[in-house]
């Protein structure tokens, strides 16, 4: 077995210095290589380098061309295929559908990968490499392992698996998937003999499929059904959600145009001792030496911390319930704190950890007795309510002043937000705790929106339990004499949001004089359930119909949000004038955008107030 390297190899010249010929397992990403846990090759890489496997990174191949991906060679065992951190299509365009001008994960922000990076990607390889097993990974093949809306396109899009020319689609966290399927490879078995791997989506033909028992599979509508029919989309989805769960989820099957995909059930979540191994592996926290100019997305957390993975909070609009799960694998706090000082050695390190956290920072720690050996609850989300589920935040507490006693270490931050309905249920003083040391001028905190018809298809709590958060986060900040404050997100265009709405949230954000730069207009992404809802205007649990903002609404919402901002002013007013909100259009305080003069227009006899 070879030693870790500094990095992973890129080039046939780095790894004839480690004494390769040939690479058992080659990754093909479309971001740039950095060594860091935060990115999706180095730690796949450094997993199977740990387990024994040469892994050569083949990072924004020129896709234009065979050289890139020729340079490394064939692999002894598999190529692995994702389009990187981020879905390709949400990388490239805005929620108004317009190109981005950078690429936060490409040296110098340049725009390096394609769209659809992974059907490119593997379909370059398949081309060039025939017989060598192609594996899918990553955000983008995982959200879009079945049929799946694709705003993009505006369209609904088969399985990737059946417009990709792959072998196996490696969903969630891989750890586990990529080692067994290496280890099984390396015996001598072939890839179409691994079919029963957790956390895998296999794909069969349609002879084999209608030749075989259905006993135990839950079926999906087809992909053809699901395209013509927004029911059997809501149906779909509702089905294949309930079976996202590593240990009561069954094999989901969905019949594509000429392949069948089949889901197994989602891997078993990791143990402390794994997680903590995995984050410990020798990551160098920078990107490659070969990149002459540095890759954005690393400044932001090249010293940042992963204390948990998963989040039990499913939100509508946010997929990691599918990708992660609901079940939280907290690693141990010897292990942060070791991870910590090393960091300190670094010569880059100035003594702030910009962040300590997952998902969600203070999820750290969660328990429910059912998750190690029933899964999450089948009918129900977790929540503070539940008396099954263990909110603590003791352990977070005692893990950030452990990190905040190791010497050469001057600030550590909460930088991944927080649930401030898990602090308020909480008795422990997490919240003193953090407002002492913890907030870096500003905390961010997600109420979303203010509507309790939006929140609940949000899934996420009222505004009055951010209301009683925000006034003890300033009761807080004011016993220790800090002017600190709250970075709300709020969120425009989700479904089930009107314009009248929207006027409401403008005003609340008025009213509390609150900073709005944090906006962020509602983008459809793959396996949501606020997806679900824009594409069918069904909710896909209740069956309820769902009001879709779109177009030229979707636009106007968002303005309402940023109505400060002159540029919005027009269509602030058309909104305003729609929602028979004209009152507030003027020169007067409660006013949201000037007009010609005075207030605007009185309101209309029996028009309904929305303050």
């Amino acid at each position: 077995m070879i030693d870790h390297p500094h990095f992973l190899p890129m080039s046939r010249r780095e790894a004839e210095s480690l004494g390769i010929d040939r690479f058992d397992v080659i990754l093909v990403s479309g971001d740039a290589y950095v060594d860091h846990p935060s990115f999706g090759a180095a730690i796949i890489g450094r997993v199977l380098w740990d387990a024994g496997y040469t892994t050569g990174v083949i990072a924004q191949p020129d896709w234009r061309s065979d050289a890139d991906f020729t340079g490394l060679g064939r692999p002894r065992l598999f190529f692995s295929v994702s389009s990187g951190a981020v879905d390709s299509m949400v990388n490239h365009y805005t929620a108004r559908l317009r190109r981005r001008s950078g690429d936060a994960y490409s040296p110098g922000g340049a725009l390096k990968r394609p769209d659809r990076a992974v059907i490119v990607y593997a379909n370059r390889l398949r081309a060039l490499f025939p017989g060598t097993p192609i594996v899918l990974g990553g955000i983008e093949a995982s959200l879009r392992r079945f049929a799946h809306y694709d705003y993009w396109s505006d369209s609904v899009r088969q399985s990737i698996l059946a417009d990709a020319p792959g072998d196996l689609l490696v969903f969630g966290m891989g750890e586990r998937q990529v080692t067994a399927i290496a280890a099984r490879l390396a015996n001598g078995e072939g890839i179409q003999e691994i079919r029963d791997v957790p956390g895998t989506v296999m794909k069969l033909d349609l002879a084999r499929w209608r030749s075989m028992p259905h006993e135990g599979f839950v079926v999906l509508p087809s992909y053809t059904e699901v395209a013509g029919d927004r029911k059997a989309f809501a149906r779909a989805f509702a089905l294949h959600a309930r079976e996202q769960d590593p240990f009561r989820g069954r094999p989901v099957a969905q019949v594509q145009r000429k392949i069948v995909v089949v889901q197994n059930p989602p891997a078993k979540p990791l143990s402390t001792a794994e997680l903590d191994r995995i984050y410990e592996l020798p990551y160098r926290r920078l990107a490659h030496p070969s990149y002459r100019e540095p890759v954005p997305a690393l400044e932001t957390v090249q010293f940042s911390v992963t204390s948990h993975r998963g989040c039990f909070g499913c939100c509508s609009f946010c997929a990691i319930a599918h990708h992660q799960g609901r079940i939280i694998q907290s690693r141990s706090i010897e292990s942060i704190v070791r991870e910590v000082e090393r960091m300190t050695g670094m010569p880059e390190f100035r003594g702030t950890v910009q962040d300590v956290g997952g998902p969600t920072a203070n999820m750290f720690g969660a328990r429910c007795r059912r998750w190690c050996g029933e899964g999450a609850c089948r009918e129900r989300t977790c929540g503070a309510e539940c008396p099954s589920l263990q909110l603590d935040h003791a352990r977070q507490i005692e893990l950030l002043r452990r990190l905040r006693q190791i010497p050469g270490v001057r600030h550590v931050f909460i930088g991944s937000g927080i649930r401030h309905d898990l602090v308020l249920a909480d008795q422990a003083p997490y919240l003193a705790e953090i407002c002492r040391y913890h907030v870096s001028g500003h905390l961010k905190v997600a109420p979303e929106h203010i509507s309790p018809a939006v929140t609940r298809l949000m899934h996420k709590p009222g505004i009055e339990v951010f209301e009683e958060f925000r006034r003890r986060f300033q009761e807080e900040s004011e016993k220790i004499g800090r002017e600190q404050y709250i970075l709300p997100y709020f969120l425009s265009g989700h479904p089930g949001c009107r314009i009248s709405d929207m006027v409401d949230l403008a005003e609340y954000i008025r009213d509390r004089r609150l900073y709005t730069e944090q906006v962020q207009d509602f983008t459809p992404t793959p396996m949501t359930a606020s997806t679900c809802m824009y594409c069918t205007g069904i909710d896909p649990f209740s069956g309820e119909p769902v009001h879709v903002p779109r177009g030229r609404e979707k636009r106007i919402q968002r303005a309402l949000l940023q109505y400060r901002d002159r540029r919005n002013r027009s269509l602030v007013m058309e909104g305003l004038r729609q929602a028979g909100r004209s009152d507030l259009i003027g020169s007067a305080w409660t006013c949201l955008v000037p007009g010609d003069g005075g207030c605007g227009s009185p309101r209309k006899s029996g028009e309904e107030s929305h303050s």
